[in-house]
């Protein structure tokens, strides 16, 4: 078996109410294609997901360096809300962006870098919830269940998991060394 990630490390980023799903089935698929996958939150205490899963962090963002990722997720739910008041979680996305690593995100993920000051001039999508914000920084409202461009690999909303996934796999092979 090809495993075609194997020892690239990616983060997801967690936060309280994250949703549940928009992180177990990347941190699954991310896994079933050989990636090291780190949950970062803002703390090593639990967090509970919007559905009640608890998920434990193996490490904070500000112990995170882009230099080191290969790959960044921000799932969506209530969480990004939280994380992107963060100048650690802003300045870990703009790292990344700035070096072109695939960057997923997902449903109401899109708050994170709008905070980050990355989103003027580009295409995005997300839950509707957020498409005003996204609009309001300068990106240009895409209604798709998923798609990539350039470094950056949108999905919309928890129905658009399996669309989203398949975008960020072959965003994160095509990065392959």
């Amino acid at each position: 078996m090809t495993f075609r990630l194997s020892g690239k490390r990616i983060a997801i980023l967690v936060a309280e109410g994250v949703e549940d799903l928009e992180y177990f089935v990347p941190l699954m698929r991310l896994q079933e294609e050989g990636a090291d996958v780190v949950t970062a939150a803002l703390d090593l205490e639990p967090v509970r997901g919007k559905g009640g899963l608890v998920i434990t962090p193996k490490a904070t963002i500000a112990s995170l360096r882009a230099e080191e990722l290969f790959g960044l997720v921000v799932p969506g739910g209530w969480a990004p809300d939280k994380l992107r008041r963060s100048p650690a979680v802003t300045a870990l996305v703009r790292a990344m962006d700035e070096t072109g690593k695939t960057i997923g995100i997902i449903c109401h993920g899109g708050w994170v870098p709008i905070s980050a000051g990355i989103m003027r001039g580009r295409k995005a999508t997300g839950s509707i919830g957020i498409k005003d914000d996204l609009v309001n920084a300068g990106a240009t409202w895409v209604d798709a269940p998923a798609f990539r461009e350039g470094n950056l690999v949108w999905g919309r909303v928890v129905a658009d998991i399996p669309d989203f996934c398949r975008e960020l796999v072959l965003a994160l092979v095509s990065e392959r060394d």
